[in-house]
């Protein structure tokens, strides 16, 4: 195995990743705080400092698969919404259009770089694929990464932020029914993540989304 290669891959990869799960738990958390909850806030979380939002377990996770990986969830206590059922559901959707948003910054830089800084290749084709390939890569991982994270994240699966947006919208009576399954749903997560079922719903939407964005829609 050649140790360096695999290393500049996983390096290109966290990057993004980082700036994916810090803006969609730093979104999370100002939206609660602008709704009248600040317990983001008081607990040091609304920064978009990423070290504040790494979990051991997601980071570790993501150096072994090279793939998968999660963040801490920001802390939001309903109680102090100034409407918990409409703002709860504010705040779970906050994480992925702050997703899909920063899909599109991504893929203004990447024309960005198409345009201006690629075609500067002249200057010497070894300065140009060396620094230049990387930052392509990393461009376009930073779209697909943050499609996928907000795609995946709207899944009405528990504890995943379409549940809660699904539970603003069912009646009350069938909210709370379905808030019950909330303690299996990381459970019934993995089995669809490894079963791959999962894969299988989003892939195509996720690979879509990521060719209209690259292909000369923005």
């Amino acid at each position: 195995m050649d140790f360096l290669p695999d290393l500049r891959i996983l390096i290109i990869m966290a990057m993004p990743l980082l700036a994916a799960v810090t803006v969609h738990e730093y979104a999370h958390g100002w939206v609660a705080y602008k709704l009248g909850d600040p317990t983001a806030k008081m607990a040091g979380r609304l920064t978009l400092n990423p070290i504040r939002h790494l979990d051991f377990f997601g980071t570790l996770a993501f150096i072994i698969t090279q793939a998968i990986g999660w963040a801490r969830p920001v802390p939001v206590d309903p109680r102090n919404l100034r409407d918990p059922r409409r703002d709860m559901m504010l705040v779970a959707l906050a994480g992925p259009s702050a997703n899909f948003l920063l899909a599109i910054a991504f893929a203004i830089m990447l024309r960005f770089f198409d345009l201006i800084i690629w075609p500067l290749s002249w200057l010497g084709k070894d300065i140009a694929v060396f620094f230049g390939k990387p930052i392509f890569l990393m461009l376009a991982i930073g779209i697909q990464l943050n499609i996928g994270l907000g795609v995946f994240n709207l899944l009405p699966v528990p504890p995943l932020d379409g549940s809660k947006i699904l539970m603003g919208l069912l009646p009350r009576e069938l909210a709370y029914k379905y808030s019950r399954l909330e303690p299996y749903g990381f459970i019934v997560l993995l089995l669809l993540i490894f079963t791959g079922v999962i894969q299988k719903i989003l892939l195509p939407v996720v690979w879509t989304l990521s060719h209209l964005l690259r292909g000369g829609i923005i």
